[in-house]
């Protein structure tokens, strides 16, 4: 039992440092098609009247659509909707446009909903450089998802929850423009955490 403990510890630990490269090395290629980002970007700069739209005109396609689909850059075969940051775990990945447990070896998957409609899920593996720290984040911790457009949504941490894994209902009707959810070990339970906006996208 010890041994076959061991060999079980070994492979876990291999596991996450190949989600780490394969992460890494999809994130390096999706930001070649990205607009440049700045990571110290804050979220004030969303506060700058002086930078928004001056009619409904200027507005990004999605505010004035939001049922439209999220645009997607294939790699390796997969489609990606573009990138999550969060800040206070110095996490930045690719996510995957589908979820499945072969894409959830490597990297974070839309589980369900668009951030252009403000219900967006995203599944992780525990993965230590996954969503292995997510219940580590604490209420008002910031999160990033920008889309392959460049159009960044900010978002802060509400609550952090532990849900069954047969409260499929509860977990996609929260009501929170944004929730993110992982496995805990053994796969008893759900870490999921509920994000609101951090500031308007656009103000009136």
């Amino acid at each position: 039992m010890i041994v076959a403990a061991l060999i079980l510890v070994c492979y876990n630990i291999w596991d996450d440092q190949r989600a780490t490269v394969s992460a890494r090395t999809v994130l390096k290629e999706l930001l070649v098609y990205m607009p440049e980002q700045d990571d110290d970007e804050t979220q004030a700069d969303n506060d700058n009247k002086d930078n928004l739209p001056d009619s409904s005109e200027d507005y990004p396609a999605y505010v004035l659509h939001p049922e439209i689909e999220m645009p997607t850059v294939k790699i390796d075969g997969r489609d990606y909707i573009g990138t999550l940051r969060i800040p206070s775990l110095d996490l930045k990945l690719p996510v995957i446009s589908e979820w499945s447990y072969p894409a959830l070896k490597i990297a974070p998957c839309r589980y369900k909903g668009s951030a252009y409609s403000n219900d967006l899920i995203i599944a992780a593996h525990n993965y230590n450089s996954h969503f292995g720290r997510i219940k580590y984040l604490k209420v008002g911790d910031a999160v990033k998802v920008t889309d392959i457009d460049g159009n960044v949504f900010h978002y802060v941490v509400c609550e952090v929850q532990i849900l069954a894994p047969t409260a499929i209902e509860e977990m996609e009707t929260s009501g929170y423009p944004l929730t993110l959810f992982t496995c805990t070990i053994g796969g008893q339970s759900r870490v999921t955490v509920r994000c609101d906006f951090a500031v308007s996208q656009f103000n009136d």
